[in-house]
């Protein structure tokens, strides 16, 4: 399993700095030093997420997520990044940084083909809570950078689809040049299929039989980085866009029957249903959260037949109703 250790590169207070944030009122806020940030040299994923929404909170740039994403330098890169750009093409490059992602931090990324189109989830294995606008913001600039960088050529995406209630269509279009979808059930970016077979100019084989068997011995370290359970929480996520959700449909795409998912699941503690109200209470109170849907329209995109049987269901996970919890939570906010 993967620890719940994300590292905190020693030039992030000079990047932030560097695009005019003010640093030290981000440490006040944060109630970190620059000592004590160099010393843990490691958040916790709730750590991190803390520190990012304290960036976001005294930051009034809006590009700030795409800036610290597309604009990193070659020194500043992770191994994940590394190794996707001197990969022979943009898809064997996406491979790569989908696959070492996980030595950099409990994050995975998910890549689907459908339709003609390259789908991409960045999913934090250990989130408990919404993942902060700068860190979606960073991560799909990151991916058009690489293909930038790789190919020598503007890769525009098809579409980028968001959760936030209200994208900034402004800026991320001009980052992007492509439409933005918001209150979107997950956060997704689309590439054309075709774009995949764009070769690299910096393609170096033969700096890349130095550092991929380093890196496949530090992959093979990890171990498993997830459970059965694991896996169901994911592929529940994945189709939280309208679809009932069934044991055997979710068996059907980890090619077994239900009841040896069932079973499984058992053993490690937990059911179906247990495992589907937890993803549902989850992308049902981000939905009410970030997004300006009616509580019939997040109940449709839950699964559920009607939005009587998701209210019930809601009050039972929050003992309040979805328009109530909303309004809760819009008054914290």
């Amino acid at each position: 399993m993967n620890a719940d250790l994300v590292p905190v590169p020693s030039q992030v207070l000079e990047r932030l700095a560097a695009v005019g944030v003010d640093v030290a009122q981000v440490l006040q806020h944060a109630r970190l030093s620059r000592a004590q940030l160099a010393a843990r040299a490691h958040l916790t994923t709730h750590e991190f997420f803390a520190f990012w929404r304290v960036v976001e909170q005294v930051s009034s740039k809006r590009d700030l997520g795409l800036r610290l994403g597309s604009e990193a330098s070659p020194h500043q890169l992770d191994v994940a990044s590394l190794a996707a750009l001197h990969a022979p093409n943009l898809g064997e490059a996406l491979k790569k940084f989908a696959r070492y992602k996980r030595l950099v931090c409990p994050e995975e990324i998910e890549i689907a083909i459908v339709n003609g189109e390259a789908r991409i989830r960045f999913h934090w294995i250990l989130a408990e809570e919404q993942v902060p606008l700068l860190i979606v913001d960073g991560a799909f600039a990151t991916v058009v950078a690489i293909a930038h960088r790789g190919t020598g050529k503007r890769i525009v995406p098809r579409r980028v689809e968001l959760t936030r209630r209200r994208a900034d269509d402004q800026t991320v279009t001009r980052q992007f040049g492509c439409e933005i979808h918001s209150a979107a059930p997950v956060d997704l970016l689309f590439l054309d299929e075709r774009a995949l077979a764009e070769p690299f100019l910096t393609h170096n084989e033969n700096l890349l039989a130095v550092m991929l068997p380093g890196l496949e011995a530090a992959v093979a370290e990890l171990g498993p980085t997830h459970t059965v359970a694991d896996d169901v929480r994911t592929i529940l996520g994945r189709r939280m866009h309208g679809e009932k959700p069934t044991v055997e449909k979710i068996a059907g795409e980890m090619r077994m029957s239900p009841r040896t998912l069932q079973r499984r699941l058992e053993a490690v503690g937990t059911t179906y249903q247990e495992l589907l109200d937890d993803v549902r209470r989850q992308s049902a109170r981000r939905l009410l959260s970030n997004t300006d849907l009616g509580a019939g329209e997040v109940a449709f995109l839950l699964g559920f037949e009607e939005l009587n049987s998701f209210t019930r269901a809601f009050h039972s996970w929050e003992g309040t109703t979805p328009t109530r919890w909303r309004a809760a939570d819009n008054s914290r906010g």
